[in-house]
This record gives structure tokens, sequence and C-alpha cells, in this order.
């Protein structure tokens, strides 16, 4: 059972600062970690392997700088790793990022599973997953808590729903995208870290997944940000003192001069 999981390198600061003129993160300066949802699905990737025997093969978009979670990735028991890096996918959306991440899927070829996590907490779009699935052709369950059962042609998984869940059965190959319960992620071992530090980190650009050009980075992105800005700060309530039938005329009294 081979498995592909794909993450992202986010920044680990809620204080995410914006560039004024490309409207694209800064991350510079900024300490950056592996997205925590893809945690979850790096975990039940190595979980399946060790159960299923194949081998986990993480994949991420990024810079150069997101090798390191790529290693962290090995110490958590992934088998190999690839780095899509290029300056042609910078600023990138989610269409042209599922389609790269897609293109290099493809180069893989060799795959039963695709994991990911449900979304990223930098962007919070969740359809990174969805649109890898899309450009593959392939079928996808998104917010999966449980795998039920994984046989050599199937999967069946359970889907949370805003109501509880639904159960799902699905040919492979197929992409997940999962949620935290699904597991409880592992924390590296020293035999792990040995691993990672040593390990042979691959690098592709464009021209090895031989993505088409117009459909990478800005150039492949219809989606445009027009402008960025700090919410103002709420005002301070009113406090109505006194005795309660006198404060609930004053409120309706409120009330009925912003709504009439």
């Amino acid at each position: 059972m081979n498995v592909v999981v794909c993450i992202k390198q986010v920044p680990e600061t809620t204080q995410v600062k914006i560039d004024p003129i490309t409207k694209n993160l800064i991350r510079e300066g900024v300490k950056s970690i592996i997205n925590p949802y893809d945690l979850y699905a790096i975990e039940e990737g190595v979980r399946i392997v060790e159960q299923h025997g194949g081998k986990v093969t993480v994949v991420t978009m990024g810079p150069p700088q997101a090798e390191a979670a790529l290693r962290e990735a090995i110490s958590l028991g992934a088998d190999e790793a690839i780095l899509v890096s290029d300056r042609a996918f910078a600023g990138a959306d989610t269409l042209a990022t599922s389609y790269t991440l897609a293109m290099a899927i493809k180069k893989i070829k060799d795959y039963d599973l695709i994991i990911c996590g449900k979304q990223a907490i930098d962007g919070d779009t969740a359809q990174v997953g969805p649109g890898i699935a899309a450009h593959l052709d392939i079928p996808q369950i998104t917010y999966v808590r449980k795998i039920e059962a994984l046989e050599e042609k199937s999967i069946t998984a359970q889907r949370t729903t805003e109501e509880g869940y639904e159960v799902l059965q699905s040919p492979l190959p197929c992409l997940l995208t999962v949620v935290k319960e699904i597991n409880n992620p592992r924390i590296p071992s020293l035999k792990g870290k040995m691993k990672a530090k040593n390990a042979a980190i691959l690098t592709w650009k464009a021209a090895d997944i031989e993505a088409e050009s117009d459909r990478l980075g800005i150039a492949g992105s219809p989606t445009e940000v027009w402008k960025i800005y700090t919410p103002p700060a709420r005002s301070k309530g009113q406090i109505y003192d006194g005795d309660p039938e006198g404060a609930v005329n004053a409120i309706v009294a409120v009330l009925k001069e912003h709504l009439i």
C-alpha cells in the first residue's frame, strides 16, 4: 500500500504579515512548522504502511527551507520525501498549488492513497486536497475521522458532517483529507531523527514535473487579492443600569432608533 502525504510548511505565529505590494505572506524571519492538520495525515499514512506494508512518500511545494518540514516528516516515520520547489511556483493560489502537487504525484505514479490535512492554518480554504483529486481525476473523501476498512482495491471511511458522520466507500486510488479526531500523532524517535538527518531529499522543479508554465504561480492563479487590512477595534459597549424594566425600555428605544 503506497501512500503519498501532502504537507505544507506554515508560519508558527498567528501574527502573519502580508507584503502590501504582492499581497503574499512574508515568510522571512518567521519560524515555520508543519501545518498541524498535516501531522495527522503523516501519522495515518505511517500507520497504514505499518499494517499493510508499502511506503509513505511525503510531498510539499515550497521554498528551499521547506526541506526542514520534510525531514521532520521522515523523523515521524515517512520513508521518502520530495520537495517541489521553483521560483515559477511563487504566488500560487489553491488552484495553481493543487495543479503543481498533482503533477508531482503523477510523476511518482505508484500510489494507492493520497492523504492531506483538512486545511492549512494560514489559508484555511480546505481547497488544495480536493483540487489535487480533481486534477488527477480520482475519487476523494474529505474530513475523514476514521478509516473503517482498507482493502487492495477499496477504502471505507467515516466522513465528519455537521450532524455527525457518514460512511463512504471508494475505489483506490483515492484522496483523503483528515481531521484531528483520526489519530494522535507520534513524537519522533531518536532513530527517526537520525534517519531524517541523513535522508536524501529529492527536489523537483517545474520542468521535472512537466507542468504547463501558464498554470503555475501567479500566472496560473485566477484568485486575486485586492485589499488586505486589519479590522477596526470594536467600540466599547453601553451598559444600562437601574431596574430591569427601565433597562429593557432603554434598550428597546435604542433598537428602534437604529432599525426604524
